[in-house]
């Protein structure tokens, strides 16, 4: 990686970024990508890629960059680092005391037919109205669980403090597995699933039409008894923002 080149990937204003960066002690290059414009292995030659928003952060991490990622304002909660932080990120990177993780990128296929990939999370809804519909949810362990509920959504750590969290599922720790989460269940006493990968989804029965949405788009409808299986296919470096919690 270069010393001195940052990707800037943002959806919208990436004004408060240039300005941290220009306060960092690393001179660096800067280049500026809306998320429409990222390619395949996007700021591979960079030190940082700096992402600014969600669609920037999904468009970022799909290609797959060699470099870490900063995340800024993407609504990651826990995994967002502060505007003000960038420069320091930067000359962490630059004295090789950046702290990453490794964040999974998932790939999911229907009936062994590859329908894409997930950086956040992958669901099955219920689109009918007032029409819920039965699923099952199962593990490479043989663990296996029937919910009648509108949908059931499987997210990342990054993607746990998302939509999986508003319906009721945990925050997760980056390493911890993904996590299962009902979707208005039918019954009160369902709770969601952390789960090592790969994970299995279906339909078991035909009430209602079910899609699959993978992070923010609707892919395919799934018929019942046809298997969703979802799997780690790669990962991506993400920048820790604790330890830039005083900056």
């Amino acid at each position: 990686m270069s010393g001195r080149q940052v990707t800037v990937v943002a959806d919208g204003e990436a004004d408060p970024i240039l300005d941290a960066l220009a306060g960092a002690e690393t001179d660096v290059t800067v280049e500026t990508l809306a998320p429409a414009d990222v390619v395949s292995k996007t700021g591979c030659d960079a030190r940082l890629v700096v992402v600014i928003g969600g669609p920037a952060l999904l468009a970022a991490a799909r290609s797959l960059p060699e470099s870490p990622i900063v995340l800024v304002d993407t609504g990651a909660g826990r995994y967002d680092v502060s505007a003000a932080a960038v420069g320091a990120a930067v000359d962490a990177a630059t004295a090789d005391t950046l702290e990453t993780v490794a964040h999974p990128v998932l790939d999911v296929s229907v009936a062994d037919e590859r329908a894409g990939t997930a950086v956040l999370d992958a669901t099955l809804l219920t689109i009918d109205p007032a029409r819920i519909s039965e699923f099952a949810v199962g593990s490479d362990d043989g663990w296996m669980e029937s919910i009648r509920a509108d949908g059931v959504v499987v997210a990342t750590p990054l993607g746990s403090t998302g939509y999986a969290h508003a319906v009721g599922g945990p925050v997760l720790a980056p390493g911890t597995g993904l996590v299962a989460a009902p979707i208005s269940a039918y019954a009160m006493d369902v709770r969601p699933w952390v789960l090592r990968p790969p994970v299995s989804v279906s339909v078991e029965r035909d009430e209602a039409r079910v899609t699959l949405r993978l992070d923010d788009e609707v892919t395919r409808p799934v018929p019942p008894d046809v298997p969703v299986d979802i799997t780690v296919g790669a990962s991506v470096s993400v920048v820790v923002p604790q330890q830039f919690a005083e900056e």
